[in-house]
C-alpha cells in the first residue's frame, strides 16, 4: 500500500502513519516529502510487519483454555527464555506493541510483564524498554507464581507451554545420526584444567601473531580485494592452489595439476565429502585399529562395511588384508600410535591396491612435524595409476580453529567433490584462502613449522623424563615427529576410568577406547597431546596423573606403583 503525506495545519506539517519504535528514521531529511520518503516509509512498514510476525510466532499462546490469557502469555515468554530464543539482554516489545500483535488487552500484557519482573525473568530499564534479565536462567530454578498450583517451577511451566502442542518426533525423523558414536571429547571448560594433555588450541608461545596479522592486512588491501571478494562458487582461490601444488606438495614428492586439488574446511570436511561421494552400505572400508575416530565417524554416516585393520610399531599391517574397496591410512604418523609406515609396506600396499582393485585414502597426518632426518615419501608420490586419494591440512600446525585443508585426487573425482562441496558450503572462506596463500608465499609457514618442531621435540624430552620418573611401569615409544605420545598402562588400568579420576587432579588425557572400533576392556591405552599444554606444566601434569593412578589403584585393589626418585 502506498503511503501518502498530506499537509495539516497552518505550518504545513506532513502527517504520516506512526512508525514502530524500532523503525526510527536516521535523519530529518528522511521526513521530507520526496520520492525517497515513500521508499523509506514503505520499508519501515514492511519491517514493522516482519517484526510483528516474529513476535506473534515467538509468543504463540499455549492451547490451554482453562488458563487465563495473562498466565498463558507468561508461560509463552518463559518458554522462549528457557529455550534460548530470548537470550539475556534481549529487547522485548512494549506492552502496547505486544497487545496489538497478539490481539490482547494492554492490561493483560502489562499484568503479565509485572509478574515476570517479580519472578526475575525480565526487567524494565528507564527510557530504554523491557529486556530479558541477566539472571533469567537463575530465576528459572525458583518457583513461579503462575497461579496454577503451588510448587510450579520452570520445568512445569515448560511442560504447560508445550502441552497440547503436537511436537515432531525428531528421534524417528533423523535418518543419519552420530549421537551414539564414540568420539574424542573434552569438557566444555577444558581450558580451566591445569594440565590439558589434549588437542584443542593454538600455542600462544608459538603462534606467529605478527606474521599472520601482516598477511590478513595485506589481504584487506584494496589491491588484493579482487583476488578474494568475488563469489568463487565451484572454484578456489588460485593463489592458494598454486602455493599448495608448488610449495607444499613437492616436499611430499607429490605433483598435481590445479584441477586435481580441492580446498576443504579442514581434513574432517574432506572425510565427509569422500563418504558422501563414494560410500554406501555396499562399500567395504578398511580402517586402522586403533585409528582416527573422526574419519571413522564421518564415514559411518553412509553406513559402509567398516573392517578393522591391525597396526604395529611400523603402522598398518598390509600382508593379510581382507577383500576391500577402500583403505584409510595415516602412514606418516599413524593416528594414534604415531608409528611410521615403512617403505616396504608402502610399496606392498600400493601393489595390493592394484592387484585387488581397491583405493587408498591417505591422510598425511603430521607429515611436516618431523624432528630429524628426511620424511618418508607420501603414498601419493609413489602412486603411478591414480589409486591414492590424498588428504592434507595447511592450518593444523597453526591453529585447529582455522579449518583449511585440501584433497588431491584424479580430476574426475575432484569435479564430483566440487559439486558436493558447493551443495554443502559453496566454498571455504576465500579471505582465509588468500591470507594463507600469502602466509605460505612469504615463507612464514616454513619458519613456523621449524619453531613448532623444535618446541615439540623439547616437550617430548620433558614428557619422557617425567613418565620415566612418575609412571615407570607405563610403556611408550617416543615418536620421530608429531605432537603426541601413545601409552600403554598396566593391564589392570582402564584409561576411561583413569581419565575421569585424572580430571579431579586437573589433568586431561585422551582415553584410548575412542580410537578402537572394538575397544578392549580394560583398555589400558591412552594418548597425551603436547600442543595445548605449556612446557613448564608437563612434569607437574605427569606427577598429578601419577596421583590419579594411585587413586585408581586403591579403588581397583591393584598393587602400589613404584616412583623413581630423581636427584
Amino acid at each position: 500500500m502506498r503511503l501518502s503525506a498530506k499537509p495539516a495545519g497552518r505550518r504545513g506539517r506532513f502527517v504520516v502513519p506512526v512508525a514502530p519504535r524500532w523503525a526510527c528514521f536516521r535523519s530529518k531529511e528522511a521526513l521530507a516529502p520526496t520520492g525517497s520518503f515513500f521508499i523509506l516509509a514503505g520499508t519501515m512498514t514492511q519491517r514493522h510487519r516482519t517484526k510483528d510476525a516474529q513476535w506473534e510466532s515467538l509468543f504463540t499462546l499455549p492451547d490451554k483454555p482453562a488458563l487465563p490469557l495473562q498466565q498463558r502469555l507468561r508461560l509463552s515468554v518463559v518458554q522462549a527464555i528457557l529455550d534460548g530464543r530470548l537470550p539475556a539482554g534481549a529487547l522485548l516489545p512494549s506492552s502496547r506493541e505486544l497487545a496489538q500483535v497478539l490481539g490482547l488487552s494492554r492490561n493483560t500484557v502489562t499484568a503479565a510483564y509485572a509478574h515476570l519482573m517479580d519472578d526475575g525473568f525480565i526487567e524494565s530499564r528507564p527510557r530504554s524498554g523491557v529486556f530479558v534479565s541477566d539472571n533469567a536462567q537463575a530465576a528459572a530454578s525458583k518457583p513461579l507464581a503462575l497461579g496454577v498450583g503451588r510448587g510450579t517451577d520452570a520445568a512445569q511451566a515448560k511442560a504447560e507451554a508445550l502441552a497440547g502442542a503436537a511436537q515432531p518426533d525428531w528421534q524417528s525423523r533423523v535418518l543419519r545420526s552420530l549421537s551414539d558414536q564414540r568420539t574424542l571429547a573434552k569438557p566444555d571448560q577444558w581450558r580451566r584444567y591445569a594440565y590439558p594433555f589434549v588437542y584443542g588450541t593454538y600455542d600462544p608461545q608459538l603462534f606467529p601473531s605478527e606474521a599472520f596479522r601482516e598477511c590478513c592486512v595485506h589481504s584487506l588491501a584494496r589491491a588484493h580485494l579482487p583476488h578474494w571478494t568475488p563469489d568463487f562458487e565451484l572454484s578456489d582461490v588460485p593463489e592458494l592452489v598454486e602455493q599448495i601444488r608448488l610449495r607444499l606438495l613437492p616436499k611430499r614428492g607429490v605433483f598435481a595439476l590445479p584441477e586435481e586439488i580441492l580446498i576443504t574446511v579442514g581434513a574432517q570436511h574432506a572425510y565427509y565429502l569422500l563418504a558422501e561421494g563414494l560410500f554406501d552400505e555396499n562399500q567395504r572400508v578398511g580402517l586402522e585399529e586403533p585409528g582416527h575416530p573422526h574419519a571413522r565417524n564421518s564415514f559411518a554416516l553412509r553406513h559402509p562395511q567398516c573392517l578393522p585393520l591391525a597396526v604395529d610399531e611400523q603402522g598398518l599391517k598390509v600382508d593379510r588384508l581382507p577383500a576391500l574397496d577402500y583403505v584409510f591410512v595415516t602412514p606418516s604418523h599413524q593416528s594414534p600410535t604415531t608409528g611410521t609406515l615403512s617403505m616396504e609396506r608402502r610399496r606392498l600396499l600400493l601393489q595390493k591396491a592394484q592387484d585387488k582393485d581397491f583405493v587408498v585414502i591417505e591422510d598425511d597426518y603430521e607429515a611436516e612435524n618431523l624432528y630429524a632426518g628426511e620424511p618418508m615419501p607420501a603414498l601419493k608420490s609413489l602412486d603411478k595409476v591414480g589409486r591414492v586419494i590424498y588428504v592434507g591440512s595447511v592450518s593444523k600446525s597453526l591453529s585447529p580453529s582455522l579449518r583449511l585443508g585440501y584433497i588431491v585426487a584424479p580430476r574426475a573425482l575432484i569435479a564430483e567433490l566440487r559439486g558436493l562441496r558447493h551443495a554443502m558450503v559453496r566454498h571455504p572462506s576465500a579471505f582465509l584462502q588468500h591470507t594463507f596463500a600469502l602466509f605460505l608465499s612469504l615463507g612464514h609457514h616454513d619458519a613456523h613449522a621449524r619453531r613448532v618442531n623444535q618446541a615439540m621435540q623439547e616437550r617430548m624430552s620433558m614428557v619422557a623424563r617425567a613418565l620415566q620418573q612418575y609412571l615407570p611401569d607405563f610403556q611408550f615409544t617416543l615418536p620421530s615427529g608429531g605432537a603426541s605420545v601413545w601409552l600403554r598402562a598396566p593391564a589392570w588400568v582402564d584409561s576411561s576410568e583413569l581419565a575421569l579420576i585424572a580430571r579431579k587432579h586437573g589433568v586431561l588425557i585422551e582415553a584410548g577406547d575412542v580410537f578402537f572400533m572394538h575397544p578392549p576392556y580394560p583398555c589400558p591405552y591412552f594418548r597425551l597431546r603436547l600442543s595445548s599444554i605449556a612446557a613448564e606444566q608437563i612434569a607437574p601434569g605427569i606427577k598429578a596423573l601419577g596421583a590419579a593412578v594411585d587413586e585408581l589403584a586403591i579403588a581397583r585393589g591393584a598393587p602400589k606403583r613404584v616412583v623413581l626418585r630423581v636427584a
